[in-house]
């Protein structure tokens, strides 16, 4: 293997590695699937029992949030949110803060917190 061959192929490992570190630090994938066993409710929508896909539209937006079908073929939400920190007295691992409702309506999900992280996503009900 000649001198220069070496020398690009460290430059693409090194380059890898660091799109790697960098997509990692910048959050690329926020993606958490969670079931309901009943019916929720967002923003303008009543989610049926199910699993869904909550995601964030893309890297450089994170205020707007996509819910989809577990499959991620059908988009039942997108919206505006604010961003929140986790409740000090709440799990890491609990991904969902719920608001209040009537006893005939289904609850509002208040805010999404992604797994393992100390900010989320406040839905912004008028």
């Amino acid at each position: 293997m000649t001198k220069s061959k070496s020398v690009r192929i460290a430059f693409a490992t090194v380059a890898l590695a660091l799109v790697a570190v960098a997509a990692h630090a910048w959050g690329f994938n926020h993606e958490n699937k969670l079931k309901f066993s009943r019916a929720v409710a967002l923003p303008g929508v009543v989610l049926p029992p199910g699993t869904y896909s909550f995601d964030v539209a893309s890297p450089t937006a994170l205020d707007v949030v996509v819910v989809r079908s577990a499959s991620r073929d059908k988009t039942y939400y997108m919206g505006f949110t604010r961003t929140v920190s986790r409740p000090k007295q709440m799990s890491t691992q609990m991904p969902i803060a719920f608001g209040e409702a009537t006893a005939n309506e289904p609850p509002p999900i208040a805010a999404w917190y992604e797994i393992g992280d100390n900010t989320g996503h406040e839905f912004i009900y008028r």
